[in-house]
């Protein structure tokens, strides 16, 4: 059974972290998108490598796609994008990036979304991380639709 999606999680570790992408990741389908954001070093790419791998149903390699922007991977169970935003020069990258296909044909996330500005989609999962102390507090938005998990 499914439940809405709680709007804080506290995540004193990383396993808290690695759990909380392992329950959302089954409920996602193509043309979902979560939206990653918060400071360096609050979680964002720990998130979405357990994430990923949840997908894949084994511990491949994910890694940050920082200097990449984008990662890309076939899965048996549907194309997941992993974007990272970072480094992103100006809106005018996002076409070269071809965000507007992965958000049609895939699952995509996307770490620093807020450098999309009006281009990420309104119904969206925000997923705002922070720090806290040894651990972190996700702050989860569900946009213009109702997520469960």
């Amino acid at each position: 059974m499914s439940a809405p999606i709680p709007t804080t999680l506290d995540l004193p570790d990383e396993a808290a972290t690695i759990a909380a992408a392992l329950r959302l990741a089954p409920v996602l389908t193509v043309g979902d998108v979560i939206a990653l954001s918060g400071p360096l070093g609050a979680g964002k790419t720990s998130f979405a490598r357990a994430l990923i791998q949840a997908r894949a149903g084994a511990a491949i390699e994910v890694p940050s796609p920082t200097f990449t922007l984008v990662q890309t991977y076939e899965l048996e169970t549907g194309t997941v994008w992993h974007v990272d935003l970072y480094r992103l020069s100006g809106v005018g990258d996002i076409t070269e990036l071809g965000l507007d296909e992965a958000f049609a044909t895939a699952i995509t996330l996307i770490e620093w979304p807020e450098r999309l500005g009006a281009h990420l989609p309104e119904d969206a999962l925000s997923i705002r991380f922070e720090t806290a102390g040894a651990g972190r507090i996700a702050h989860i938005a569900s946009g213009s639709r109702p997520w469960t998990w």
